[in-house]
């Protein structure tokens, strides 16, 4: 099997449409991707979706429109086309049937009439007696007849490869080097119900969209020998394989939708993460950082650095840890980088969604949203952190809630640290930023004698309603003259 094939590089995702996609769709896709445009190649976008029992009809689109999202995008597929199409399994049935029947035909595949409760029993007594699993071939080498006469016994059978005693059991994998995988059973390729089953499906589409570089999760390598094996017996040139290693919770175990939610690629949509800062994580999770002219590594790079210097030999084998906290800090780098529009657009639609802001917002509101974003802009880590920052600056004066916490942390002169600002701030000529602090600073701390802490904190709280909040003076702007006033006076009357 060769190495390097010596076809145009042409590189493929395949998700499985049974629910949100996982963030290993993301990840995988990227590898794919980075290496197929580096060497000029093709990336292909196939939907295997022949387990109907778990198939979810909205979930393709998910699968769009995340890898969309994430600027992840593929030149074929069952969305743009292509030369190879249908690219969903479920529309290629007729393609899989001369294979199956080839492989029957040469004796390398035999009918299986076994019962699922034939196979569960048979299986509980390999286990009970430590014996590895795996198909007993009750029904190989006899007919139909002969088979119906025995216990377990189903109508519509399924088709199993015959695995010969001296399959090949090693294959060179472009990470790992030389992989030994454990030996397969008598694996079903085609299921009563017509369809095929992964290892069949995966072997004849691959080969016929000319798939050079197979690149998947770790997982798979098990399943290999028996997928180079269907390679042989149908005289296909095989792919060079790439294993990649699995995602992992901080405890080691497979990162999972049902146990983590950040196994859901929507999930950091919802949140507040930007995408580019997702590809970058995703990059480092099995991709060193590079280096700078100084020798210190260099963790923010954009996915176009990545496939420059992409090389399968880099790609640690061991499974990283997915940590939430480093792909924060990218992220809060990114918002940082940002240009203020660009940020503003980003964070409408989370305010939308919280109520802070309407569907359609009027051009007052969008250049209010400008100002309070320069202002907020070093504060996030996520995007959806913005609503609570931004929310008072939308709020009605005499709706403003004062959080709990924000009126606990008031002092007992609260309310003459309240009455002092609002005197020294009703004289204030032009209502800019800085008046405004030089102002309350020649009251409150030269004027009282207090701590700009215990000076400006229930300024704060009336302002925003917040025990931390934007800076004050900048945020009083904004507000204006009216709208600051109204509320030193609101939070002054309720002590």
């Amino acid at each position: 099997m060769s190495e390097t094939p010596s076809r145009p590089v042409r590189t493929r995702v395949a998700p499985s449409p049974t629910g949100d996609p996982h963030v290993g769709t993301a990840y995988m896709s990227l590898f794919n991707l980075g290496f197929a445009r580096q060497q000029g190649g093709q990336f292909v976008l196939r939907i295997e979706d022949t387990d109907r029992a778990r198939f979810r009809e909205d979930s393709e689109q998910q699968v769009f429109d995340t890898l969309h999202w994430l600027g992840l995008t593929w030149d074929e597929g069952p969305d743009v086309g292509g030369p190879f199409a249908p690219y969903r399994q479920s529309e290629r049935l007729e393609t899989y049937q001369p294979y199956v029947d080839r492989l029957l035909a040469e004796g390398k595949a035999y009918f299986c009439w076994c019962s699922q409760e034939r196979l569960a029993e048979m299986r509980e007594a390999q286990q009970k007696a430590k014996q590895p699993t795996g198909y007993d071939r009750l029904c190989y080498g006899r007919t139909r007849e002969e088979r119906s006469a025995l216990p377990g016994f189903t109508e519509t059978p399924v088709v199993r490869m015959l695995i010969p005693d001296d399959v090949e059991l090693t294959f060179t994998d472009l990470i790992r080097g030389q992989v030994s995988a454990p030996r397969p059973d008598d694996q079903v390729i085609l299921k009563a119900d017509g369809f095929p089953t992964y290892h069949l499906a995966v072997v004849v589409d691959d080969h016929e969209m000319g798939i050079t570089h197979v690149v998947r999760g770790e997982e798979w390598i098990s399943s290999t020998p028996k997928h180079v094996l269907l390679y042989q017996w149908l005289g296909l040139e095989a792919p060079a394989f790439a294993h990649m290693p699995l995602l992992r919770n901080t405890d080691k175990s497979k990162i999972s939708k049902r146990k983590n939610p950040a196994a859901r690629l929507t999930w950091f949509q919802e949140q507040g993460y930007l995408p580019e800062a997702l590809v970058n994580f995703l990059a480092l999770l099995a991709y060193p950082p590079a280096h700078d002219a100084e020798g210190n590594e260099v963790e923010v790079f954009d996915f176009a650095d990545f496939s420059a210097r992409f090389d399968w030999s880099k790609v640690n084998p061991v499974g990283p840890i997915f940590d939430l906290k480093k792909l924060e800090w990218l992220n809060g780098v990114y918002i940082r980088e940002l240009a203020l529009d660009d940020l503003a657009g980003r964070l409408r639609p989370y305010l939308e969604r919280d109520g802070v802001l309407p569907a359609e917002p009027t051009a007052e509101q969008l250049e209010r949203l400008r100002a309070v974003t320069e202002l907020i802009q070093t504060r996030m880590a996520l995007l959806s952190e913005a609503t609570a920052l931004v929310a008072p600056f939308y709020a009605a004066d005499d709706a403003l809630e004062i959080a709990d916490d924000a009126r606990a942390q008031l002092k007992d002169d609260a309310g003459d640290v309240l009455d002092a600002g609002t005197k020294a701030l009703e004289a204030v000529g032009e209502w800019k930023a800085a008046d405004l602090e030089a102002a309350l600073r020649a009251s409150l701390v030269d004027g009282l004698g207090l701590k700009p802490k215990f000076a400006f904190g229930p300024l704060r709280t009336a302002v925003s309603g917040q025990r931390i909040s934007p800076p004050l003076f900048e945020s009083m702007e904004i507000l204006g003259r009216e709208s600051t006033l109204a509320r030193l006076r609101r939070l002054r009357a309720s002590l």
